[in-house]
């Protein structure tokens, strides 16, 4: 018989929408500033240039605007846990979505797609169903995929431009959140904790439970780091050899176990 599924973690939504506009506003005006000729350098994500990944980046916000046009499902598909697992089938189909954006005028992209969901999302309730693409989800929820794409995407620009875009803190807490749960969804358990302060604690992966005390099995990390291990950013053996991982006991090497998001 299966283990019970845990009680999902409820989200301030009200937080969270402020959090997925202001990582938004964040990512707007930095790349809005770049040059031309620094849109079309590399990126970390395979052929992706700067400019394919500004692109993304308002197809993440503008998805929002995009299904609440659409009519509402009759039933919830999918629940917020299991959400970073689905998204491996869809690689393909979001690169060729994000090819076929227009990006000649990128500040009038931006405007476009803000403005547009701040339109949509203000007479939309929480509870209200929309159609992503790996089944319909609460509104609230899908809110909380978008804070984690925007943040892992601006890690991702970051990575390419030098820029510094600051990070939205209840965005990052969501992030780094939701894929600690997608982690205890993909290895339920009690027998390692996993410790991402101040966001986020789960205990996942088979074997005996600890009951009081310190678990026999501690994973530690900082938000950033879990966020770029969860994602495939970075590897685990990385992540040790530059102390950024701290992790004790037999049973807690999660290498195997990462990424949790496709």
């Amino acid at each position: 018989m299966p283990p019970a599924r845990k009680r999902t973690r409820s989200y301030d939504s009200a937080k969270t929408r402020a959090a997925v506009l202001a990582q938004f506003r964040n990512v707007r005006e930095a790349v809005t500033a770049l040059p031309p000729e620094r849109l079309d350098g590399p990126t970390r994500l395979g052929e992706w240039t700067v400019r394919d990944l500004a692109a993304h980046l308002t197809m993440v916000l503008g998805s929002v605007s995009r299904y609440l046009g659409e009519p509402e499902p009759a039933r919830r598909e999918l629940a917020l846990p299991d959400w970073p697992s689905a998204t491996v089938t869809a690689a393909a189909r979001i690169d060729e979505d994000t090819r076929a954006v227009d990006t000649a005028d990128l500040a009038g992209l931006y405007a476009r797609t803000q403005a547009l969901y701040e339109e949509r999302i203000a007479g939309a309730g929480d509870e209200r169903l929309v159609p992503t693409r790996f089944g319909a989800m609460r509104l609230a929820d899908f809110l909380v995929t978008r804070a984690l794409e925007l943040v892992v995407h601006t890690d991702d620009l970051n990575a390419a431009t030098g820029l510094a875009v600051p990070f939205d803190r209840q965005a990052l807490a969501a992030c780094a959140r939701l894929l600690a749960d997608a982690l205890a969804v993909k290895a339920p358990g009690g027998a390692v904790e996993v410790r991402v302060p101040p966001h986020a604690v789960v205990q996942c992966v088979e074997g005996p439970r600890h009951t009081r005390g310190t678990p026999p099995n501690v994973v530690e990390t900082d938000p950033l780091t879990w966020i770029r291990l969860a994602t495939g950013r970075t590897t685990w053996a990385r992540a040790r050899d530059e102390g950024k991982v701290a992790a004790s006991g037999e049973r807690a090497d999660l290498s195997g176990l990462l990424p949790v998001l496709g």
